[in-house]
C-alpha cells in the first residue's frame, strides 16, 4: 500500500467520480483508476460501487477514516520535514564539559540566541564520555568534549578538533611541590590526587599518562567541577591535574598555585600532557540549518581564541570518524 493510492481513494471519494478526481490530481483517469484496482487488489475487496456516481461500498466506508487518518499523519510529518530542512528547529540541544560552558561557550550561545530567536536553546554539562553517549542515542546535536575514538568510531559520527591544551598541576599555595617551576610524574606520584569522576574524559587521559610514565597514580577523591578542585586542593596536600581552561580562576587567587608538566628524562613522548577537545556531532544533524550555524560559531570562535592559534598543538584540522 502506498500514499499514492490512498491519495486517489480520498480524491474519487471528495469529488464524486473518477474524472474529477484525476483533474484534483492532475494524473489521467486511467491513473486513478489502475490505483483504485491496485489497492481493491491489497485490500481483497472493492472500495466503490461502479455507477455514475462514485459510491462506497462497505467495505470503502469501514477504510474511509483509516485512510484519512493516514494521510493527515503523512501530511503533518512532510511538513515537520520541510520545517526541518529550512531551519525551523524547535530546539538545540548541546552537551559540553564543564570548562567549555563556562569559559567558550558564552559567547557563542548569545551570538546564536540573536541569529536564530526561535529556536530554543539547551545546553547541559557532562563528563566527555556520558556526553558522547547522549549524542550517540540521539539525545543531544551536538557535543563539544575531550574525544573518545571508542564511542565516535562510526561511519555516521563526524569529529572535528577544536583546540588542544596543556595539562596543569592545581596545589594550594604552601604546597611542597610549589617550590618546583616544573614538575615530573615521579614527583607527583608522591602525593595523593583528586580525579575526575568515571565518564569524564580527563579521569582517562591521566590514567593512561601516569601508566605510561611508569609512575603510580595515588587517587584519593573524585570531583566533577572546577569550583570543587580548587576548594578541597585549598585545604591540604592534594594536588589534580586540570586542563588549562579549568585553572583561569586559581591563577588568581593567591592560596592556589599552578605549575606545568616536565618531560621525564630521556622520554620519547611529547614535553606537554595536553587535553584535545572536540566538536561532535551526525551527518544527518550537519544537514540542518540551525545546527549548522551553531558549529560555524563554534569553529569561529575556536579559530580566534588565543586557544587555537599557529602553534603545532592548536591548529584547527577536521577529522571525519571511519
Amino acid at each position: 500500500m502506498r500514499i499514492e493510492q490512498l491519495q486517489a481513494f480520498l480524491a474519487v471519494v471528495d469529488t464524486g467520480n473518477f474524472g474529477q478526481a484525476a483533474q484534483k490530481c492532475e494524473v489521467t483517469q486511467s491513473t486513478i483508476s489502475r490505483k483504485i484496482q491496485s489497492l481493491e487488489t491489497e485490500l481483497g475487496l472493492p472500495l466503490f460501487h461502479r455507477t455514475a456516481q462514485a459510491k462506497l461500498t462497505l467495505g470503502g466506508e469501514r477504510f474511509l477514516p483509516r485512510a484519512r487518518k493516514i494521510c493527515q499523519e503523512w501530511q503533518s510529518v512532510t511538513q515537520e520535514l520541510r520545517d526541518l530542512l529550512a531551519g525551523k528547529q524547535p530546539e538545540l540541544c548541546v552537551a559540553a564539559i564543564h570548562s567549555v560552558c563556562s569559559q567558550h561557550l558564552p559567547p557563542v550561545l548569545q551570538r546564536f540566541c540573536r541569529n536564530h530567536p526561535d529556536v530554543q536553546l539547551r545546553v547541559t554539562a557532562l563528563g566527555s564520555d556520558r556526553a558522547l553517549k547522549v549524542l550517540r542515542d540521539g539525545l543531544v546535536d551536538v557535543a563539544i568534549v575531550m574525544n573518545n575514538p571508542f564511542l565516535t568510531a562510526s561511519p555516521e559520527m563526524v569529529v572535528e578538533v577544536l583546540y588542544e591544551e596543556p595539562i596543569e598541576v592545581l596545589m594550594a599555595s604552601h604546597h611542597p611541590l610549589a617550590e618546583y617551576q616544573q614538575l615530573q610524574a615521579s614527583e607527583l606520584a608522591r602525593y595523593p590526587q583528586i580525579m575526575f569522576k568515571d565518564g569524564y574524559g580527563m579521569q582517562r587521559l591521566v590514567q593512561d599518562w601516569f601508566a605510561s610514565q611508569n609512575a603510580s597514580l595515588n587517587s584519593v577523591m573524585e570531583l566533577n567541577t572546577p569550583d570543587a578542585f580548587r576548594g578541597v586542593v585549598r585545604q591540604g596536600d592534594l594536588i589534580a591535574l586540570l586542563p588549562t581552561s579549568a585553572l583561569s580562576e586559581a591563577k588568581t587567587d593567591s592560596s592556589l598555585a599552578i605549575r606545568p608538566i616536565a618531560q621525564a628524562p630521556g622520554s620519547a613522548q611529547e614535553t606537554d600532557l595536553s587535553r584535545q577537545v572536540v566538536l561532535a556531532t551526525t551527518r544527518d544533524r550537519l544537514q540542518i540549518p540551525p545546527i549548522q550555524s551553531f558549529c560555524q560559531l563554534v569553529r569561529q570562535l575556536a579559530k580566534s581564541s588565543h586557544l587555537s592559534s599557529n602553534s603545532p598543538n592548536n591548529r584547527i584540522a577536521r577529522l571525519h570518524a571511519s
